[in-house]
């Protein structure tokens, strides 16, 4: 008995420490978007009160009760997911949770991860805005402008959307497109001459990107890049694990079609492909004259030998033509050169009107045509080389091939009855009867008029490449190389004689009475394989080599709640310019001029409770001119005297509290931008008794402060209702004197020069509205039936600075200030419905209007005048997934 008794004693005790081993049972994991470490997320046991919240790496460990059950992950703005857990599964490593109405995020394989530079990269915050794929898919898709979907963010603003298809323009802070930079993968994207950037060669990129980052101020970008105003990360498809495809059919206002078919073969062994492709076509965007249409390609290789290497070509395209519409003046007409010309202004063109359109023998024809192809590709290599290191590169290559029309000779502007007086629109015929009557028909200089297309064809490739190392002790180290190389060629080329015989096109390489007559044409498929060579060119001919070296590295610290970071890269920009039309004896070559800079960013945060998070950063850019800036335009004569580096300075600090059902984020920020460029058009200038119609004011050392304060929230009301808010007050002026330069468009010689210098402090900084807020609601009625809405308000829009009136009011002794533009407020609203059917396979339909009251409002001055912004537009899709 004793021996019986001894045995049930060790069974029971046994028992009660398996009882207690699973009462104690640990569970841990970490809960991410596919892409980003979700903090603040909700992690309980279903049918219990017990639940944690993940830490800011989306961490997260909790004691089970049992020794299985199933875990209940909430978080705003997405759907919730249910995990299930034994005994024998407590580790459930990454939980990745689908934005609300989407399960596509989790079957993405994110390439370049060392590369990209978004937030999840630095644990020290920065004030940072993430447009989720759902809301890329729904909200950008179609006719929609591919900036627009940053709108309900704070401090950005979008304007000149009507201009044609792909035209807007995006500010950050009150910073333009050029000085905010955009990287796609991590790698740069914007120009290299100028820093602009062309969204309609970037039409595709709603239909591949998964995620958007907008990293306002000093971000987190390590390379030394034009993040003035802030940085965009865009992050695009790889090849993607899962076997599965789509079609999609979209229609809109004014004739907008598009058809989309996308299939993945999933991870076939060690290899797999993505690819997407689709056409589209309108018969305008909103004005008359805005016709367009286009293609999109996208094509992904995944190759994945083992488990510490992957790699993934990716190429893309987006050639496109669209016709465009410009600024109108509100008087019904202007004087240039002492004489009233016959060109009706917006009274009668109306918000719909457009002077650059009309019709030549009964087809619409543009003065404004943009066509381009620009052929993106790159080979990412992600090496995990042991746990703690890891090497990312990236190979980018890609070619532009296309340009933009406009008139040689005349115009109907200096044309009697060059313009219809009944709507404002070009009378081709006009100018084509004109033609008729041309000596030998032959247009030269001001005499007769013909279509021509300014030719911008570029060759860029680099590399990106970044080595992490993570002690797993605290700190972080990266280290990296940014290196680009490019050429870009620009000239004339005709596009339509008008009835002409030719265009005298004479230069100092060309025999007197030298006539070209071949024309080409706009379709960017036929510009990438056929543009005029160097006999069949007008009007310009020249081109310039860019070459960049950067080195780049950080170091993060990171212990209890508290980060610290110190950032730097150092970088080597060299120029030179090609001319071979306004030098005797040929090609002639500037020498190579050479500019260093760098950029150095620190910072530190402190997060208590897994709630409230405290951070600020600072920051020192020396940033290099463009090299349009450095170079008198079209010349390989260096701007005297030279542009010398731009100089900014940044502080920002901020506050954000998480919790699984609210988030909100403070930021403040002072920027201040000294020695800048900035060139300024007017269409009247005068010295002497000469008359000037379009001229450029250059100036030289221009200084801005921006400061500002933004607020967002984002909240789940309840389970099925997420309801977002924003708002941002900015105070952007310029500041100081500068000296400046006045160059003549047309032979692009300086006619005058100021040395001492013109005042602009106190002029408000132009083109972006300064103070912006914002609401949006998105409501599930059912599991696959929701319905969402948006509103905003742009207020403190001010004109773009008029040099003009800035010289006359110092002359007066008056502070000059632009004009203040109306303040508007715009409503976008839309509905999606997903029909189930068979497993897998789905069809989603999904509907969206922009500016649902109609309102009318002014986007942006410029020296031209007002660009209207849109009317109410629609689009509408269904999808059918596989």
């Amino acid at each position: 008995m004793k021996k019986i008794s001894t045995k049930l004693t060790a069974i029971f005790v046994l028992m009660l420490l398996c009882n207690v081993a699973w009462a104690q049972l640990a569970l841990r994991g970490i809960v991410t978007d596919g892409q980003l470490p979700i903090a603040g997320a909700s992690v309980s046991i279903k049918g219990t009160g017990t639940g944690v919240s993940t830490d800011t790496e989306g961490r997260f460990t909790l004691d089970a009760t049992s020794d299985a059950g199933t875990l209940v992950i909430r978080f705003i703005g997405y759907a919730p997911k249910e995990v299930k857990f034994s005994n024998l599964n407590n580790d459930l490593g990454t939980i990745v949770l689908s934005s609300s109405g989407s399960q596509d995020l989790e079957e993405i394989v994110v390439i370049g991860k060392g590369l990209i530079d978004i937030a999840k990269d630095r644990k020290t915050p920065v004030a940072v805005s993430t447009i989720r794929l759902t809301e890329i898919q729904e909200k950008a898709a179609g006719n929609v402008e591919f900036p627009e979907v940053m709108k309900n963010t704070p401090s950005v603003y979008v304007a000149d959307q009507a201009g044609g298809f792909g035209d807007s323009k995006m500010y950050v802070r009150g910073f333009d497109q050029s000085n905010t930079a955009f990287l796609l993968n991590g790698q740069p994207i914007n120009g290299m001459e100028d820093g602009n950037m062309y969204w309609s060669n970037w039409a595709g990129m709603t239909d591949i990107a998964t995620a958007i980052q907008i990293q306002r101020g000093l971000g987190s970008s390590k390379l030394a890049i034009s993040s003035v105003g802030g940085t965009v990360n865009i992050v695009t498809k790889a090849t993607d694990m899962k076997k599965g495809g789509y079609a999609r059919l979209m229609t809109g206002n004014d004739g907008y079609a598009k058809a989309t078919v996308g299939y993945n073969t999933g991870m076939i062994g060690k290899w797999g492909v993505s690819f997407m492709l689709d056409g589209w076509r309108a018969d305008k965007k909103y004005a008359i004259g805005t016709a367009g249409a286009g293609q999109n390609y996208f094509l992904s290789v995944g190759y994945k030998p083992n488990e510490n290497h992957q790699l993934n070509f990716l190429i893309l395209g987006s050639p496109q033509w669209h016709d465009q519409n410009y600024s109108k003046p509100l008087e019904s007409s202007y004087r240039s050169n002492g004489t009233i010309l016959s060109t009706p202004g917006y009274d009668i063109t109306g918000i719909r009107g457009n002077s650059n359109y009309g019709w030549y023998n009964g087809e619409g024809l543009s003065q404004r045509r943009n066509y381009y192809h620009k052929p993106v590709s790159n080979l990412n290599w992600d090496w995990t080389i042991n746990e703690k290191s890891s090497l990312s590169t990236v190979l980018y290559a890609s070619i532009g091939r296309g340009g933009g029309t406009g008139i040689l000779g005349n115009g109907p502007g200096f044309t009697p009855n060059g313009f219809s007086a009944e709507n404002g629109t070009t009378n081709w015929d006009v100018l084509a009867e004109r033609n008729g009557q041309l000596e030998n028909g032959i247009s030269n200089g001001n005499n007769g008029s013909v279509l021509r297309a300014s030719a911008n064809n570029h060759f860029w490739y680099g590399l990106v490449s970044n080595f992490n190392f993570d002690t797993k002790k605290y700190w972080t180290f990266n280290v990296g190389a940014d290196l680009r190389f490019y050429q870009g060629d620009h000239f004339q080329q005709l596009i339509n004689l008008l009835g002409a015989q030719g265009r005298l096109a004479e230069n100092k390489n060309r025999t007197t009475g030298y006539v070209v007559s071949k024309t080409f044409s706009t379709n960017p498929w036929s510009a990438l394989f056929n543009s005029a060579k160097v006999a069949e060119r007008v009007g310009y001919d020249n081109s310039e080599n860019i070459n960049y070296q950067g080195l780049f590295g950080q170091a993060e610290f990171s212990k209890d709640g508290f980060t610290a970071f110190v950032q730097g890269s150092i970088s080597n920009q060299a120029y030179q310019k090609i001319d071979r039309w306004n030098y005797e004896g040929g090609e002639t070559k500037s020498e190579f001029e050479k500019k260093f800079g760098y950029n150095i960013k620190g910072g530190a945060s402190y997060t208590f409770n897994d709630t409230h998070t405290f951070f600020a950063n600072i920051g020192k850019y020396s940033r290099q001119p463009f090299l349009d800036n450095v170079f008198i335009s079209n010349t390989v004569d260096f701007a005297d005297p030279s542009v010398d580096n731009e100089e900014i300075f940044g502080l920002e600090g901020g506050y954000r509290f998480t919790t699984p059902f609210l988030t909100a984020n403070v930021n403040a920020y002072y920027t201040k931008w000294d020695n800048r460029f900035s060139s300024y058009t007017s269409n009247e200038y005068k010295v002497g008794d000469v008359e000037y119609d379009d001229v450029n004011f250059l100036l030289t050392g221009v200084g801005q402060l921006h400061k500002g304060i933004e607020l967002d929230i984002e909240a789940q009301v309840i389970q099925n209702l997420t309801l977002r808010a924003y708002g941002s007050v900015g105070n952007w002026k310029y500041d100081g004197s500068s000296p400046y330069r006045v160059r003549d468009n047309d032979s692009f010689d300086i006619i005058f020069e100021d040395t001492e210098g013109l005042d602009v402090t106190g002029v408000r900084v132009g083109n972006a509205a300064q103070t912006t807020f914002g609401v949006g609601a998105k409501y599930f009625i059912l599991p696959n039936f929701s319905v969402d809405a948006d509103f905003n308000h742009f207020s403190r829009l001010y004109g773009n600075v008029d040099i003009d009136d800035v010289i006359e009011s110092s002359l007066e002794g008056a502070v000059y200030q632009s004009e203040e533009l109306p303040s508007f407020n715009i409503v976008d609203a839309g509905l999606s419905y997903t029909f189930k059917l068979k497993a897998g396979q789905s069809i989603k339909f999904r509907g969206n209007v922009k500016n649902l009251f109609n309102e009318e409002y002014f986007s942006r001055k410029d020296a031209f005048g007002y660009f209207y912004g849109l009317g109410t537009t629609w689009n509408a899709g269904l999808t059918y997934s596989f």
